[in-house]
């Protein structure tokens, strides 16, 4: 019997969500009140005084599950006989409560497949039970597993009256997978020759595991035997690989200590997977075989053997796993798929995939800079603030002391002055500084998704350089109003009078320095974002937005503080020189004058400032952009953007789901889970129910459910 390692329920959403009280659940339950006025809304029978669902309520209006008009009866009934404890056909509010209970538990999976083939409700499950159930299921239709076999006897006995409890149940759920797989080898293989044909292997697989292929394991089940017939002890191998692709990822993680982009040999994850699993060799063979004929498709069409990868990373291992129910709860307030197949991705689509990206980096660094502007204007002041004879000169002891004195003198939304101008700026700075990273990352990142540090440092400095068309003119105003209140006048300065002022050549003066700042800021800023989020990430690659936040603002931290002289610089150049103050033409001339009048010290003033402004900032702003792709995903059939987690459909469940593409606001407390959970019986468990039942649609049901 193949080693089996049982994959936890553990639900990762994609925005915060508290635990459940009541259990060590990562779902928090709806209040009564609320879960109440959900039942009411769509109970559509009342009998003595109290409403109930029926079984099309629950599973077809409440949870949005076979829609069509041609669903089938039996499937919906089973489905809401989970909830119907009492088995009464109706579902009273306490049930529906109770089930929403369930959903909150660690161990919702099991309990929810336990409650399919507890008939009675009465806790236990019988030999009747369990057939009932399983010659309902596509699989049983398509390769009939024997229900008087020995296997049957052992768990429900030789006269087959034993009754099985829950703990029982999850084994028996297990062991009954594996054995129709070896069941329907044996059925292949009539003579007990020990070996089947590629396409009775195929066969097999394809119904049998159906719910542990990718579409590149499905296409290459053929072609990875290079037409051999298929042995007993390769064919459990190949089985027992599937079932542990999760326990496959973390040997692999174990021997990169953690890194997903390193490439590593055979005999460096043999030696990984001997310190922490019973993986045998023969599964490792065919591991690396099936990645070099996953990631090589169609490469085999043209040459007769599939070479095995010599190397692989931790993208093949997720070409070869499926992404599991078990993923992610991910909400989208609009998903769109803007091609079929990336086949179809045109010039305007690609046009249109900038422009989304666009306008959700403008969204998102208006935000940011919102967030932090009082900080920046603080920054602003002390860098500004000059040694000397100059008189009155020392305005601000620190940052805090200039903090202070502005709310004193100018008023709370003194802190906020120039701040139209910068959000008028900082939109199409941030947004335009954002798409070209994300460009030029795209066009350098290989088909395995993986990019090198060279590349990331390219990208990041070539957004820092298109961003100052943007940021010159920006900063310059911005600047001066923000020192503007240091000056006792009774005229108000504005926005519009410092761009007439300045001109338009005037308001590219600094540039330079602007360039020497913004370049080495992304250059160092997005490489280390994108590997502090890595190593932030969850097991299978996931981030939380607190995760998002804090490698946004860790990353802003070197990034900031290592081109404050630049900003100095910048910041020098651009202020209006008082009477009695340096003047200063050019890069070269004020690096030259600062140090001699003010020493090295100056060329570091607010530092701290400007890394308590750029750190959160740039935290909100990559945050904000990242969230808005999860909340607003649109296919553009290109690289998908970092933080969408676009979730594979690869069930009937999944796939009856998938056009309601907006969140079901009813579905509160544990009903976030309960459509990704039943999706997660057929992904898990492979109990597949048919998912059409009337009219023309009933006669092709293979066709109808996508299979």
């Amino acid at each position: 019997m193949p080693m089996h390692i049982p994959f936890p329920f553990n639900w990762i959403p994609t925005l915060p969500v508290a635990r459940c009280q009541e259990s060590p659940s990562l779902l928090k339950r709806a209040g009564t009140e609320k879960l109440r006025e959900v039942f009411l809304k769509y109970a559509s029978i009342q009998k003595n005084g109290e409403h109930y669902m029926t079984s099309e309520d629950f599973v077809r209006k409440f949870l949005g599950l076979f829609s069509e008009s041609a669903f089938n009866d039996e499937s919906v009934r089973l489905l809401a006989n989970i909830a119907d404890t009492s088995k009464d056909g109706l579902i009273s509010f306490s049930e529906f409560q109770a089930f929403e209970g369930l959903l909150c538990t660690p161990d919702a999976l099991y309990r929810t497949a336990f409650q399919l083939f507890d008939r009675k409700g009465n806790g236990t499950v019988s030999y009747a039970d369990f057939a009932d159930v399983v010659q309902k299921t596509e699989l049983h239709s398509k390769i009939p597993f024997s229900l008087d076999g020995p296997f049957i006897k052992r768990y429900f006995g030789d006269k087959k009256q034993r009754l099985i409890n829950y703990a029982e149940f999850t084994q028996l759920l297990h062991d009954f997978h594996e054995e129709h797989a070896m069941e329907a080898f044996r059925s292949k293989d009539p003579a007990g020759t020990g070996f089947i044909s590629p396409l009775d292997f195929q066969d097999i697989i394809v119904n049998v595991k159906r719910h542990l292929l990718t579409p590149g394991v499905k296409d290459n089940l053929v072609s990875v035997t290079e037409g051999h017939k298929v042995s007993f002890p390769y064919f459990i191998a190949f089985t027992s690989l599937l079932n542990n692709m999760e326990l496959i990822k973390q040997v692999y993680l174990h021997a990169t200590e953690g890194s997903r982009t390193d490439m590593i040999t055979k005999d460096q994850i043999l030696y990984a997977a001997q310190t922490m699993s019973q993986i045998t060799p023969l599964e490792i063979d065919i591991l690396f075989h099936l990645a070099g004929a996953v990631h090589q498709a169609g490469w085999w069409k043209r040459r007769r053997k599939i070479p095995p990868s010599s190397r692989i990373d931790y993208s093949d291992l997720s070409n070869i796993a499926p992404e599991h129910y078990t993923k992610h709860i991910t909400h989208r307030l609009a998903e769109i798929k803007a091609v079929e197949s990336p086949a179809d991705r045109s010039a305007f689509i690609q046009i249109l995939e900038s422009s989304y990206r666009f306008t959700l980096g403008s969204f998102a660094g208006a935000v940011g800079a919102t967030v932090v502007y009082p900080i920046d204007l603080v920054k602003t002041r002390m860098q500004n603030q000059r040694a000397g004879s100059y008189i009155g000169e020392v305005a601000y002891r620190n940052s805090w002391d200039c903090f202070k004195k502005v709310v004193r003198h100018e008023g709370f939304m003194g802190l906020y002055r120039g701040l139209l101008p910068q959000l008028m700026g900082v939109a199409p700075e941030k947004a335009i500084k954002l798409t070209v990273n994300d460009l030029v990352r795209d066009k350098l990142t290989d088909k395995k998704g993986n990019i090198p540090t060279w590349a990331e440092v390219l990208a990041g400095g070539c957004a820092g350089a298109s961003q100052v068309v943007f940021t010159n003119p920006l900063e310059i105003v911005k600047i001066r109003l923000q020192v503007a209140g240091e000056i006792a006048s009774g005229s108000k300065i504005r926005a519009w009078s410092v761009v007439r002022e300045l001109g338009l050549f005037g308001l590219y003066k600094g540039a330079r320095a602007c360039l020497l700042r913004d370049v080495p800021f992304s250059a160092i800023y997005f490489p280390t974002y994108a590997h502090t989020k890595a190593m932030m990430a969850d097991k299978d690659g996931y981030n939380h937005p607190l995760t998002l936040l804090a490698a946004g603002a860790i990353a802003g931290v070197p990034a900031a503080s290592l081109v404050t002289p630049a900003d100095v610089i910048k910041t020098r150049l651009q202020v209006v020189a008082r009477s009695g103050q340096t003047t200063y033409n050019g890069v070269w001339d004020a690096t030259k004058k600062i140090m001699a009048e003010e020493g090295p010290r100056a060329f570091w003033k607010g530092t701290a400032a400007r890394v308590f402004r750029s750190s959160p900032q740039f935290g909100v702003t990559l945050v904000t952009y990242e969230l808005l792709q999860r909340l607003f995903y649109v296919d553009f059939g290109g690289t998908q953007p970092k933080g969408s987690e676009a979730h594979k459909i690869t069930t009937p469940l999944e796939q009856a789901a998938a056009s309601v593409t907006t969140e079901n606001l009813d579905h509160i407390g544990g009903y976030r889970a309960a459509v990704p959970l039943l999706a997660g019986v057929e992904s898990k468990f492979g109990l597949y129910l048919p998912r059409f039942g009337r009219g023309v649609a009933a006669a092709t049901p293979s066709t109808a459910t996508g299979s």
